[in-house]
């Protein structure tokens, strides 16, 4: 008898349909003896309904009140998918994150789980129940609901996994796994059987969409085998695992790419001490995240310091840098919102010199320009002109050869 944690976001729980179809999967897996945790989504498209309605109130919602209005997404669905089970025949019970104790911290409509405890869980489990949690929301110290932001539901089930020392935590969704990039673009994309935590973390970062940053975080943390799966088809996904579990790691394993960042350049600033952080203090102190930074000198007084934020933070990082030029008596500040950020990830690189290069082989080949570059242990990444993003990412794919498998590195040289 195994634990298995299972996750279905909004595309799969999308209609009352759908949700009938989410719990007969669930019961074929308790006719097997297991032991199932449901955590669901709300319906595809509500929390964005709810958003509209909460705009309709407030230019700038209050967080407090927004978390209990978009919680009441997830609530919709765990009570519907409860009374499909009872209606097949099966015991359920849908509870809330605050049932649970699901304890977060007070920062409302992204908060952060702290603690949970699985007594309440277990004790209805033990009673031949199947259990469905409500995703994406949690309580805080004062009792009030909170939610987790954008991909919640992931965070909450691998949070569940490791309360509760599951065997696995399966996380169900509209593909069929990890490929080796997005098969939209890419016809040969591949889906990969296994992939590392911390290659997973890389791509999440970087702008695959299939799991949140977060949840991978956690299931690093306390080791939670993470199956990402389709929950149309029953083919075996791909398994988020830890690298030891890996019989042998590809040179690269993935690649992807984000449409979401725009770049600043502040020119001409004094190249002297206490600069860079009169740059960078006011836009962390507005909560604006800063990726990619490069710096060039001009004739050691003077330095130019360009760097990458989110598309969405684009203006505010501008109008915010307009004003700290003036301070430290900056030429100018310029930017650009047509760009894309390319990256390629795999353990494989840790050993084998010469990706970055070979990676700038291809642009160069292809006529693609590379703005910036920024590595890591097990990835580079390079900002380019947002219309060549298709083509860097299918000639990227063709030059590692990612539609085979293993295949030896020095057939890449």
């Amino acid at each position: 008898m195994a634990l298995i944690v299972q996750k279905y976001g909004g595309t799969s729980v999308g209609s009352t349909e759908k949700i009938k179809a989410v719990a007969q999967r669930v019961i074929q897996s308790h006719k097997m003896g297991n032991r199932i945790v449901v955590v669901l989504s709300a319906m595809a498209g509500e929390t964005d309904r709810l958003t509209g309605l909460a705009l309709d109130m407030q230019k700038i919602p209050f967080p407090r009140e927004m978390d209990m209005l978009l919680a009441t997404g997830e609530q919709v669905t765990v009570a519907l998918f409860a009374m499909a089970v009872k209606n097949a025949g099966f015991d359920a019970i849908s509870l809330l994150g605050s049932q649970v104790s699901i304890h977060t911290d007070a920062m409302h409509t992204k908060a952060r789980i702290q603690t949970i405890d699985p007594e309440l869980i277990n004790a209805y489990l033990d009673q031949g129940k199947i259990v469905t949690i409500a995703g994406f929301q949690g309580v805080s110290k004062k009792g009030d609901i909170t939610t987790l932001g954008r991909g919640g539901s992931d965070t909450t089930a691998v949070a569940l996994a490791a309360a509760m020392r599951a065997d696995a935590c399966e996380i169900f969704t509209d593909v069929e796994g990890i490929f080796t990039t997005d098969p939209n673009i890419c016809t040969l994309a591949r889906k990969i059987d296994h992939i590392s935590y911390d290659e997973m973390l890389e791509l999440a970062s970087l702008g695959a969409k299939v799991l949140d940053i977060r949840s991978v975080g956690l299931a690093k943390r306390f080791g939670v085998p993470v199956h990402v799966r389709s929950t149309f088809s029953d083919n075996i996904g791909t398994w988020v695992v830890e690298e030891n579990k890996i019989m042998e790691s590809m040179l690269v394993s993935g690649i992807t790419y984000s449409k979401n960042e725009a770049r600043i350049t502040i020119k001409k600033v004094p190249d002297q001490p206490g600069i860079a952080a009169k740059i960078f203090l006011p836009i962390s102190d507005a909560g604006i995240l800063v990726d990619m930074i490069i710096q060039n000198t001009h004739d050691g007084r003077l330095t130019d310091m360009t760097f990458t934020v989110l598309r969405r933070d684009y203006d505010r990082a501008m109008d915010i840098l307009k004003k700290v030029a003036e301070e430290i008596a900056a030429e100018a500040v310029t930017g650009d919102k047509d760009i894309a950020k390319v990256s390629i990830v795999g353990l494989g690189m840790r050993n084998h010199p010469g990706i970055a290069s070979t990676m700038f082989q291809i642009f160069a080949k292809e006529g693609i320009n590379i703005m910036m570059v920024s590595t890591s242990e097990i990835k580079v990444s390079c900002i380019i002109a947002e219309k060549y993003t298709e083509l860097a990412v299918r000639a990227l794919h063709d030059a590692f050869a990612l539609d085979k498998e293993n295949l030896p590195a020095e057939e890449i040289d």
